[in-house]
Formats: structure tokens, sequence, C-alpha cells
């Protein structure tokens, strides 16, 4: 579904990417994991074009996105819930959530979509009237991941869902990227709660300055001595 072929990628004068190749396959979660600076947010960031490529090759379902502009990318099914959820605050709930239906494919069906995220999300059709900075920190997340479900992605890519949110909401967060999963939509999750993601992914892949340094099946990762020794503390 998305192939991904020696990306290389900087800001300025840093290179921050260095010959990234990785796939992931319809209907997966897949999780990147490795330490804050190691280059998995500006690989999301080069999925979804928000930063440009200096090389190498980002094909989803045969079609090249490398030179493609972002609202391009978004019609072609990839959404891209950022770090930090970056929502209108003086804005309601609802007006944030119907935002993520601006890709012409998904704007007819707006309504249809706002019915669906508000049955896997209780809460934000609880509170769709108030202004979204009135919100809980794990409130805003998903109030995050229900804009994105708005475009009718094919593919989701989470940016650190689970960042500084209580355990018990941490743990809300990972049963519901399991129901989107089983709704059919792909994942590519980024998450520092190593062993919660892997818990829920199907392969992962290890990002060490810039480059792939071990991938494998969830099993395989969380049988890694060199895995647990780094990220999980054993």
């Amino acid at each position: 579904m998305l192939q991904i072929d020696e990306l290389a990628v900087a800001y300025g004068d840093v290179q921050v990417l260095w010959g990234i190749s990785m796939r992931v396959e319809r209907g997966e979660i897949v999780t990147l994991l490795g330490a804050n600076g190691a280059g998995k947010t500006t690989l999301l960031r080069a999925i979804s074009r928000t930063v440009l490529a200096l090389s190498g090759a980002i094909v989803l379902d045969g079609e090249h996105l490398e030179r493609a502009r972002s609202p391009r990318v978004v019609e072609l099914g990839v959404a891209h819930v950022p770090e930090g959820r970056k929502l209108w605050p003086e804005m309601s709930v609802e007006d944030n959530v119907l935002l993520g239906a601006y890709p012409g494919r998904a704007r007819r069906d707006a309504r249809a979509s706002l019915e669906m995220v508000y049955t896997l999300f209780p809460r934000v059709a609880e509170r769709r009237t108030q202004m979204a900075g009135t919100l809980s920190g794990g409130e805003q997340q998903m109030v995050a991941i229900a804009r994105g479900l708005m475009s009718k992605p094919t593919i989701l890519m989470l940016d650190e869902p689970s960042l500084g949110l209580a355990p018990l909401i941490v743990s809300e967060v990972f049963a519901t990227i399991e129901r989107i999963k089983a709704t059919g939509t792909t994942v590519l999750l980024v998450e520092q709660n190593v062993r919660q993601a892997l818990e829920i992914a199907d392969r992962g892949y290890v990002i060490e300055a810039g480059r792939v340094m071990t991938s494998g099946t969830r099993d395989e990762l969380l049988a890694s001595d060199a895995i647990k020794k780094a990220y999980l503390g054993l």
C-alpha cells in the first residue's frame, strides 16, 4: 500500500533522514520506534509533504507522492494527526472535526462521517458544542483523531497520540486505535510508549539517527533483547 525507498530529508544544511526504506501493508498497524530526534516525525512530515524530500520515493497505491502537494496527498487518502493535536481552541469541537472533511471526496459524506466518529468517540459527541480549548488533553487528542478520520483516509498517521496523557486515557487511546484498524483503516503510528505501541501493532521499525536500524513483527520486536534493553527498561 505505502512503499518508501531510500528517502532522504534535510532541514537546510542538516540532514535528518538517510536512506529510509519501509513499507506499510493495507489493514496493518505499523509503529515507528526510536528516541526523540531520531527522525520519526520528519518521516511522517515527508509522507504528508509538509517537508520536502532530498531524494527517494514515496509511493501510495502506485502513485508517487514525493513531488505531490499536500492537498493532493490528503485527497489520495493520507491523514496526518500531528504531535500536539493542533486544534483551533476558540472554535467548537464540532467545527474542528468538520474541518477534517475538507477534501472533495470526503465533503459529500461529511454528515455520515460525523456520525461515524461520534459513535467511535462518544465523549467528542458529548462535547461537540464546547470550545476545543476547554477540553482536557485526552479529549483534545480524540478530537484530533476524529478530525483526521473525517477525511476518509486509507492510511491514518498518528504522531505521539499518548503524549502527556494520564495512563487511563492512554489505554483508551490505544483501544481506539485498534477499533480504527477494525474499520479497515491502515495506521502508521509514532509513539514513545513502546510496549503499548508494539502490543497493538502488526509490525514495527526502529529508527536511530535517521536510519532504519531494525524491523520486525510485533512478536519479534517484543522478544528482541536489544529492544528490551533500549526501550522497555528490561
